[in-house]
């Protein structure tokens, strides 16, 4: 008796699909379909699930030539799936914006010179503007973002890009989801090399005694496998528009302490921003003041566009996202990817020796 193979579902090509939603993504879509999958991301992930299957091109968005470079993975796409951001070396401000901005405008020209039916644009939370601080807003409030928030200004920069490239009526159509944190256990390697200098080991959450924190923390946030499930829903459902990605309870900086098993000492958000922005000039951590200032004046956000329009819910509450992975940051949880693989001091180290520290070193 002769077998057929199962037909294929779609063939969808992912930037970052080593990051932290970009690992979640892949496991969706294996349980979601008989997909071909086409990633894509900087450095080659092991063999591995959810990693192995997948058909894998090395390329940097924020290169030149990444339009170019994008039309072999693109070729023959039905949906191309746009999750590459940088979020370090902050102190290389070029880097970040080439990587953010332009790479988005890379990923939208090589999509519409391949073909490509649909794009899903990743966009944040953070390209709000403030005024509404703990209460949700829906999809029209304005986006001006938190100027003094690199991440947010790019995050606005990108989406102007893809106003634009609507605007101009042709090429692919574009979904735009607009998340929250989003978190997950396996996340929390990723976050310690993004936050903590090379020079302190991971070890230090577990003797840390207090940890100082504005307690009027209240931030919208979606576990990665939720926005996850959002991102399959868009590329089989065909929908355009803009939409709000988070859960409907939001995290606060209790549950940041609860996670992390340590007392918080109560510093006002403004004082927490002047530290954070000293230290960062003087190059002793790699988080500068502006994510202080995104993380006490984004709003909440309404998931109600989503819910009727995609079918989507959020089952996981924010603070559950938060606290999980604020426990995967003390356990050092993470995969076999470059981006989510544990780094011991001594590896951190050396890299910080040949290299820079992770707020200056461009990444390889």
């Amino acid at each position: 008796m002769a077998f057929r193979e199962a037909r294929v579902t779609m063939r969808i090509a992912i930037t970052g699909a080593t990051g932290n939603l970009g690992t979640t993504l892949l496991q969706a879509l294996w349980e979601d379909g008989n997909h071909e999958i086409v990633g894509i991301a900087r450095r080659r992930p092991p063999d591995e699930p959810p990693y192995a299957g997948v058909a894998w091109h090395t390329v940097d968005v924020a290169a030149p030539d990444a339009a170019e470079q994008l039309a072999l993975p693109f070729a023959d796409a039905d949906a191309v799936v746009h999750l590459a951001w940088g979020f370090q070396p902050t102190h290389r401000r070029h880097y970040l914006r080439a990587t953010g901005v332009d790479g988005t405008r890379a990923v939208l020209a090589a999509a519409a010179t391949g073909g490509v039916g649909r794009v899903v644009h990743m966009s944040s939370s953070a390209v709000y503007a403030p005024g509404s601080y703990g209460r949700p807003v829906d999809e029209s409030w304005p986006t001006t973002g938190v100027r003094s928030s690199v991440y947010s200004r790019d995050k606005v920069a990108a989406e102007d890009v893809v106003r634009r490239h609507v605007d101009a009526g042709a090429g692919p159509s574009v979904t735009v989801l607009r998340a929250g944190l989003i978190g997950q256990y396996r996340a929390g390697n990723q976050l310690l090399h993004y936050i903590l200098p090379d020079w302190v080991p991971a070890g230090v959450l577990r003797v840390a005694p207090v940890v100082p924190i504005d307690r009027g923390m209240c931030i919208p946030a979606v576990h990665a496998e939720e926005a996850a499930r959002a991102i399959v829903s868009a590329t089989r459902q065909r929908k355009s528009g803009i939409y709000n990605i988070a859960s409907d309870v939001p995290a606060t900086g209790a549950d940041v302490l609860a996670g992390l098993s340590v007392h918080g000492l109560h510093v006002p958000s403004r004082l927490l921003r002047a530290a954070a922005q000293v230290t960062w000039r003087l190059h002793l951590q790699p988080v500068d003041g502006g994510w202080i200032d995104l993380a006490y004046s984004t709003p909440l956000v309404d998931p109600a566009r989503a819910r009727d329009e995609l079918g989507w819910v959020a089952h996981t509450e924010g603070p559950d996202v938060v606290r999980e992975l604020a426990e995967g940051m003390v356990d050092r949880a993470g995969t076999g990817s470059p981006v989510l693989e544990d780094r011991s001091v001594l590896t951190r180290l050396t890299s910080a020796l040949r290299r820079g520290e992770v707020g200056t070193r461009k990444p390889t």
